[in-house]
């Protein structure tokens, strides 16, 4: 068959060929001779050339029947609200007592590692009588934002005792913890604007990045080395930019890995490519350091090298809110160009009564940090050999975060294992530890793992008891693995 096709076609080509070499389809331009395949390309060419000019062909403009429009309104199918129901299916535990130490959850008493209670405040005598008092004299709510009659003295109060305690001019308090952050960020970088920041950071940054519209480039996670490519990268591509604000976004102490942050090399870099540096403590402050003052004293730098500070105040200081402080001209710019700020009820005084005693209690207890460095030291050597399991977290950091040593290449089937050591020694052991969770919101990337917050008001019998039943949990649900 073959045979056959190639004899009746190749004599077809050779025959094509030689009609268009023929002499007499040959035409002389300028005395250039021009053959008769030459012409036919030109042909084809004016042909696309004309068929591309034309408009296309829309069919004649009718309205639709009253049939037509229900059929269409039959076919259409809206995009669900919420996702697939086997997406959704964890049942968060439920506390029935104080978030201390020890703590009550479906009617039995458990070791609680799931509360950021770094220092134990929660229920300490202190707090609970500023916390009366100020109920007393001011009742529960503020009912205004800070610039509609929402500030009250106390406010102003917490704020001149947290810029004191941390040796900067001015702070500003925030009514939530988490919108200090998406608020602030967006205050400050707006479109056009560079922000270099860690892939590893919380969700809470991450939304203030997307408020801000400024382009964002993600460097590797507490990679000094990566951070240093991306910086010199940028540099080089927005030389001629006259005015370009740029900042560098990193957390003290990362919620997603427990890792703490190397400030001495970021301020280098900052100062080397000229960039400005967004620093949030909301796990450190109160923690790291001599004296609790964050992660700035910890690295031995000084605090005016940051231009903004932000943190939390639900962790350490056991209360609630937010604060970002700084130079007097960062704070008073935030007093009218930050959402959380401008347009949120301020936080109920009694809140910031309670931030204030906690600070006075740090500082009159030194030896609550000597605590919690030696709860975290004794965790970190006893959880070093857990099977299956590696500690991902720095050794100072009181986020103690465990992942698994071999994934299963699916942070889905990942998180069901760690969900399952999670259940097994809430259980058996009455051990309460928290599953990091990603929803479909958190762009964070890095794996997922458990997560043990620890505490100055751990005893050693806590300590000693979440290892043991961590190691059991870990070979029973991972041998198969």
């Amino acid at each position: 068959m073959e045979f056959l096709l190639s004899n009746l076609v190749n004599p077809a080509l050779d025959w094509g060929l030689k009609v268009l070499d023929a002499p007499s389809v040959r035409a002389v331009i300028f005395g250039t001779s021009i053959g008769g395949h030459i012409f036919v390309d030109v042909l084809l060419v004016l042909v696309i050339i004309y068929l591309l000019s034309q408009k296309s062909y829309k069919p004649p403009k009718r309205p639709l029947t009253e049939n037509e429009i229900d059929e269409l309104c039959a076919e259409w199918v809206p995009e669900p609200l919420i996702p697939p129901p086997q997406e959704i299916t964890y049942e968060t535990p439920v506390l029935e007592s104080a978030a201390g130490p020890h703590a009550i959850v479906n009617g039995k008493e458990v070791v609680n590692f799931a509360s950021a209670n770094y220092l134990g405040l929660i229920g300490h005598e202190k707090l609970l009588e500023s916390c009366t008092s100020a109920l007393e004299k001011y009742g529960v709510g503020s009912c205004g934002p800070r610039g509609f009659y929402g500030t009250i003295d106390v406010h102003l109060d917490c704020e001149a005792r947290i810029a004191k305690f941390l040796g900067t001019p001015d702070s500003i308090l925030y009514s939530y913890g988490l919108s200090t952050m998406f608020s602030a960020i967006p205050a400050f970088c707006k479109k056009g604007d560079i922000v270099v920041v860690d892939e590893g950071v919380h969700w809470g940054i991450q939304n203030g990045l997307q408020l801000s519209k400024g382009t964002i480039a993600y460097f590797k996670h507490n990679d000094m080395n990566s951070l240093q490519n991306t910086l010199e990268k940028i540099t080089a591509q927005n030389k001629r930019a006259k005015k370009l604000r740029r900042y560098i976004v990193v957390e003290a102490i990362y919620q997603n890995s427990g890792q703490i942050a190397p400030l001495d090399e970021i301020v280098r870099l900052k100062q080397k490519y000229l960039f400005r540096v967004i620093l949030d403590e909301s796990n450190s402050f109160g923690v790291l350091g001599r004296s609790g003052r964050g992660l700035t004293e910890y690295c031995g730098v000084p605090v005016e090298k940051i231009d903004i500070i932000t943190a939390a105040m639900g962790h350490a200081l056991a209360t609630e809110g937010g604060f970002c402080t700084g130079s007097a001209r960062v704070i008073d710019h935030q007093r009218l160009s930050s959402s959380g700020y401008v347009f949120s009820a301020s936080l109920p005084p009694y809140l910031a009564s309670a931030a204030i005693t906690a600070i006075d209690v740090l500082e009159e207890n030194p030896g609550l940090l000597t605590k919690l460095k030696a709860n975290v030291a004794l965790l970190f050597k006893e959880l070093s050999s857990i099977p299956g399991l590696l500690i991902a977290s720095s050794p100072e950091s009181p986020v103690v975060y465990l992942r698994l040593e071999r994934s299963t290449d699916s942070t889905k089937d990942d998180q069901h294992l760690l969900e399952d050591i999670a259940a097994h020694v809430l259980n058996e052991d009455s051990l309460l530890v928290v599953v990091s969770k990603r929803s479909t919101l958190d762009k964070c990337h890095l794996p997922v793992g458990i997560k043990l917050f620890v505490s100055a008001a751990h005893t050693e019998s806590d300590l000693m008891k979440a290892a043991d039943s961590l190691k059991r949990a870990a070979s029973l649900v991972l041998k198969d693995c």
